[in-house]
């Protein structure tokens, strides 16, 4: 199959899909591998890196996306790539469609294009394996960009996170005890701030209890427990998700007003269209805004600061998923992964989750129909 690795165009997106090493495992089960051009610069790969295990190296997107089956991407694809799939093609990355343009939708649509989302991918216990080591970076960045923006030159409160003798450390509220909140817990518990952990999940905060032998406050995402937190904490980060939709909005612009000035809040759902009713996309070079006169650090995309490190993790877990569509075609893969078959938002340009369907009023079938060769749902009430 070829397979073509794109550079990645996001604002400061700084990984890349696939790492030489990688790329050179395809190529030895006889794939070919096109990359564009300085697509693996800024994580510290060169274009010869590639060259020596076998890629070759394309100018530009137009004629990689032309040439290649299997299309590899870390972010989303902007419209100008979307304008150019051809018809039939597989767009695989940490897709996000739940926040797609229509436009996109269309494109996917039109030209019977199979789109899989690395991050609905999901095993037979319910993990997200591609997800997981990008959640884990993320926790542990949060923490330290939030740590640098509490600082009183950065517009903080000016707070030392562990404290002194006599002297209490910042409070930090994290929302969400997934993989990222429970990351960040023991970020910043390892730093000696205080930490309450907030979900509306009792069997992930008995394992937050757990894990951190009640060093770390948990307490149910109530509205009342939220309103009570936000107003106490010094940072707080939200780390929500719902797999393949938006995220909830759990700090309204009311809640905000009654925070103290100088609190930062990192929004690490923003990814899914954020957690918090004034977030907003940022980017890395100019990653924070400040409403009510709270720091908001909403970094889409968070784990690209370090993108060597997030490259090398994001590598390791989908090359098995590349390597098995690339091997077997994408339907046989789907049929043999139910994992990777969960991870496919549009099959051959048809929607196959119910929710996308609403959202954008394209007709649906599950994946599992498709597979039995079931016929396609196109009544959007069924």
């Amino acid at each position: 199959m070829n397979i073509g690795i794109l550079k990645e165009k996001t604002a400061g997106e700084r990984r890349v899909g696939l790492t030489p090493s990688t790329t050179g495992t395809l190529i030895a089960q006889g794939h070919s591998v096109f990359i564009e051009r300085g697509a693996g610069v800024k994580s510290f790969f060169e274009d010869e890196d590639y060259v020596q295990v076998g890629a070759k190296v394309i100018e530009g997107a137009d004629e990689l996306i032309g040439r290649t089956t299997l299309l590899v991407k870390v972010t989303p694809l902007d419209s100008y790539e979307y304008e150019r799939l051809v018809p039939n093609q597989i767009v695989m990355g940490f897709m996000h469609m739940a926040v797609a343009s229509e436009s996109s939708v269309r494109e996917t649509v039109d030209k019977k294009v199979t789109i899989i989302g690395y991050e609905i991918i999901e095993d037979d216990n319910g993990e997200l394996p591609v997800l997981v080591p990008m959640s884990e970076i993320a926790g542990q960045v949060c923490v330290q960009s939030a740590t640098h923006y509490l600082q009183g030159n950065q517009g903080g409160r000016g707070i030392l996170v562990g404290g002194m003798p006599g002297v209490p450390p910042a409070a930090f509220v994290i929302a969400g005890a997934g993989v990222v909140g429970t990351e960040a817990a023991r970020t910043a518990l390892g730093l000696g701030a205080q930490v309450l952990v907030l979900d509306s999940d009792v069997v992930k905060l008995r394992r937050i209890d757990e894990l951190f032998g009640k060093r770390v406050m948990t307490a149910l995402a109530t509205p009342f427990n939220v309103e009570r937190a936000v107003k106490f904490a010094d940072v707080f980060i939200g780390a929500l998700l719902v797999h393949g939709e938006k995220a909830p909005i759990l700090i309204t612009r009311e809640m905000l007003s009654t925070m103290k000035k100088g609190t930062v809040i990192v929004d690490v759902s923003i990814d899914q269209g954020g957690c918090i009713e004034t977030s907003r996309p940022t980017s890395i070079d100019d990653p924070v805004f400040v409403e009510e006169g709270v720091i908001h650090y909403c970094v889409p995309y968070i784990p690209s600061v370090v993108s060597r490190t997030a490259t090398r993790a994001l590598s390791n877990v989908v090359l098995p998923f590349i390597s098995e569509i690339a091997q077997n075609g994408v339907e046989d893969a789907v049929r043999r992964n139910p994992s990777l078959a969960k991870g496919v938002y549009f099959y051959k340009g048809r929607c196959t989750k119910p929710g996308l369907s609403q959202a954008f009023g394209v007709g649906y079938s599950l994946m599992e129909d498709i597979l039995e060769g079931r016929d396609w749902v196109d009544d959007l009430t069924t």
